[in-house]
């Protein structure tokens, strides 16, 4: 897994060597040094990239199955020696190889008379819970997060898991918080960052399909907070403290470059059907797609008038009686979704 170390610094010597020519030529000048830090940095993330190419081939040479978190995790320590490397190659392996599977939701239940059979009890369940995860290749979020942490922490990473909520459906926008997902915070060379291996494995429609995605590892905080709110607010990882209720009523945002605050108009994500003489008003910043629709649940309906000012789109969508959703399309592609109160 050092060859690409090699190549990289290789490359690096050869830009450093050229423009120190330069600069004892005296022929260098800002331009140069910007040409410079500009061919340094692509070199870099080229490497980042190939690594990360790497260890999606090694992972894929890996058993599917094993009986132990330790058994897996004496794989990553042949084959890793980085922070990033270890954790990328965790996530790597649960995200293909772990399907989500309901059935599996309290499967481990249990009682206790006090708090020190209760913490028995819980390190117990955890164990099994993690174990039947990599035999069975199946669980809900709990075994996703466990194993995770848990493959951390035997790699010496330092890890916590996150209990909190999300929002993935028009069910969710506006009701109670609840703590009804678990996901993971992990610190990767001094920085923390959010991760989320049972979103990252695939979504369930009725039936698991399996769509393996990176949005999920070290996801950028304000792009996480779309959809997930954490128990601790502190687990955020964003400085501006925004209340569980400002979440619970927020729209479902589904591009993953598309920010909460992104979407000025309508503010919220109950629409009521009384409001604004029936004419939704919609403004978003920092998007341009070529094709607006809408729809109540039925055929989309696509959007003539689309008013473009810098970086901000404007449009209205004129509502319909007895409806109770609404979902708009950026070129074909669910973008966002309401609820019609």
């Amino acid at each position: 897994m050092g060859n690409w170390i090699i190549r990289l610094w290789k490359q690096i010597a050869t830009l450093r060597k050229k423009f120190q020519k330069e600069v004892k030529s005296k022929r260098y000048s800002y331009l140069n040094l910007i040409v410079f830090c500009l061919l340094f940095w692509s070199v870099l993330f080229s490497a980042k990239a190939q690594n990360y190419e790497q260890v999606a081939a090694t992972i894929q040479l890996y058993p599917k199955k094993f009986d132990n978190p330790e058994q897996l995790s004496k794989f990553i320590s042949r084959d890793f020696t980085s922070e990033e490397d270890k954790v990328r190659a965790i996530y790597t392996w649960i995200v293909n190889n772990v399907a989500y599977e309901p059935s599996e939701y309290k499967k481990f239940n249990y009682n206790f008379k006090n708090f020190r059979e209760r913490n028995q009890k819980e390190e117990a369940t955890r164990k099994k819970i993690i174990e039947r995860t990599l035999q069975k290749g199946i669980a809900v979020c709990e075994g996703y997060a466990m194993l995770f942490e848990r493959l951390c922490e035997l790699q010496g990473i330092k890890n916590y898991l996150v209990r909190g909520d999300i929002k993935a459906s028009f069910n969710d926008i506006g009701r109670p918080f609840k703590k009804n997902h678990m996901w993971n915070i992990a610190t990767i060379d001094g920085k923390q960052y959010l991760f989320d291996p049972t979103w990252g494995a695939g979504k369930y429609n009725g039936k698991f399909i399996k769509e393996p995605t990176y949005f999920y590892y070290k996801t950028p905080p304000k792009l996480f907070f779309k959809t997930h709110y954490p128990a601790l607010y502190e687990d955020a990882l964003i400085d501006a403290v925004i209340s569980k209720e400002v979440f619970a009523n927020m729209p479902i945002i589904i591009p993953e470059t598309l920010r909460r605050e992104d979407v000025e108009k309508p503010l919220t994500g109950v629409i009521s059907s009384e409001d604004d003489d029936g004419i939704i008003d919609f403004q978003i910043r920092n998007s341009n797609p070529s094709s607006i629709s809408y729809s109540f649940g039925k055929e989309p309906i696509v959007i003539s008038e689309i008013k473009k000012e810098a970086n901000v789109i404007n449009f209205k969508v004129p509502l319909q009686l007895g409806v109770s959703t609404l979902l708009i399309y950026f070129d074909d592609q669910p973008a966002l979704g309401y609820k019609i109160d």
